[in-house]
């Protein structure tokens, strides 16, 4: 029965939530006012089989990171979250688990930051969201599952070396930074399973992992300077900011241009080009 009552909760949710508020653009002919599974499906980054299957009660026990990812795409409340946990069988994550959960006021934030390049990681650097210009900058994340969207898996085990451009210096730099802060966030958060496993792949298929993971190096991963080498405009020099977010242990990075420079026309006309894709996984 809970699976059955789970789908049509997502059902209705999926109905009510309005492509404008998620940032998915609300052209061509609709049905109906709310998000088609597709889109539901990319700002979730699980299959539109999947979501099918959740709907329609076909697909049993969904596991907490999908319930979560979920929650996130439809924009529900903490109270409308918890139900949707109840309803899949699970409890909601507790202080023990990487926080995943994103407030409304920074949903809010990212909306309003339409012409810069924004996205939400959790505490390992599992990316959460982001907007349509950090798309447009980076490469468009929406195809990304699993491991796929965590930064610091695609570091060191990802085919795709992303389009940040680093010196051997800045390279050395960054792992030492990143390691170091799995690292604590695996102090903080002892008992979640899936930051147990991701170290544990990294440490088993990674030497360079291991070796900074078990020296015990001291970094931290802090604003920069970073090049930026986009296929349509070339390289783009920016400033990278990391935000925290008091209280849920999120981590927002904002990437800028100084304004008047070639850095920030490149960075607009990138913005402007897109990637015809909507802001994806939650």
């Amino acid at each position: 029965m809970g699976t059955v009552e789970f789908g049509r909760a997502v059902r209705r949710w999926r109905d009510k939530v309005s492509p404008e508020t998620v940032g998915v653009p609300a052209g061509g002919h609709r049905r109906a006012a709310g998000l088609r599974r597709e889109e539901l499906a990319q700002l979730a980054g699980i299959s539109v089989d999947y979501v099918t299957r959740l709907e329609q009660g076909r697909a049993s026990n969904p596991s907490a990171q999908v319930v979560e990812a979920m929650a996130r795409a439809l924009r529900l409340s903490p109270t409308e979250r918890g139900h949707l946990f109840e309803l899949a069988g699970l409890a909601p994550p507790g202080p023990e688990t990487v926080p995943a959960y994103i407030t409304p006021s920074v949903h809010r934030l990212l909306d309003r930051m339409t012409g810069t390049p924004v996205a939400v990681y959790d505490a390992s650097w599992t990316l959460l969201q982001y907007n349509p210009p950090y798309a447009a900058l980076m490469g468009d994340p929406s195809g990304w599952r699993g491991n796929e969207r965590n930064g610091v898996w695609r570091h060191f085990l990802g085919a795709d070396e992303g389009r940040v451009l680093r010196t051997a210096q800045e390279r050395a730099d960054f792992e030492t930074a990143v390691v170091s802060d799995l690292r604590a966030a695996a102090a903080r958060y002892p008992s979640d399973r899936q930051l147990r496993h991701l170290v544990g792949e990294l440490r088993a298929h990674s030497g360079r992992f291991a070796e900074l993971w078990d020296s015990g190096a001291v970094g931290r991963h802090e604003a920069a300077r970073k090049t930026i080498d986009h296929p349509a405009v070339g390289p783009v020099r920016l400033d990278c900011d990391v935000l925290t977010v008091a209280g849920s242990d999120l981590r927002i990075m904002v990437y800028t241009a100084e304004p008047g420079t070639e850095d920030a026309e490149r960075l607009a006309l990138l913005t402007v080009l897109g990637t015809g894709t909507a802001s994806g996984p939650r």
